[in-house]
């Protein structure tokens, strides 16, 4: 067994957590999300964990975090990773639809 292998899994044996945050301004004039946060394992649980204080939305695509990961902090999403970004995108799009719904739907009431 490889010593990198081991480096990548929890002592029973499972793979570690990775998470990769991404920042996407549609207004800015980049043409790609770029990577803010990264990291396995505690690094990975702070990430969700703080996005999750934030009601940042959590998408869980472990092999899309894998690749993201493996990408340096501030850089923005390579063009062989646009598609499978783009899924996330088109996720976290239609929770604030339907947040604003909900907020819609609240104040109906009042």
């Amino acid at each position: 067994m490889n010593a990198e292998a081991d480096q990548n899994k929890m002592p029973t044996g499972q793979p570690l957590k990775q998470a990769t945050a991404l920042k996407y301004d549609v207004q800015s004039a980049s043409q790609a999300p770029e990577v803010v946060a990264t990291g396995s394992g505690e690094i990975a649980e702070e990430i969700v964990r703080v996005a999750e204080e934030h009601a940042v939305p959590v998408y869980h695509d472990p092999s899309l975090a894998k690749a993201l990961g493996q990408l340096e902090l501030g850089s923005m999403v390579p063009p062989e990773l646009y598609k499978a970004v783009a899924e996330v995108l088109v996720f976290v799009y239609s929770l604030d639809q339907a947040h604003k719904k909900q907020i819609e739907m609240v104040l109906e009431e009042f």
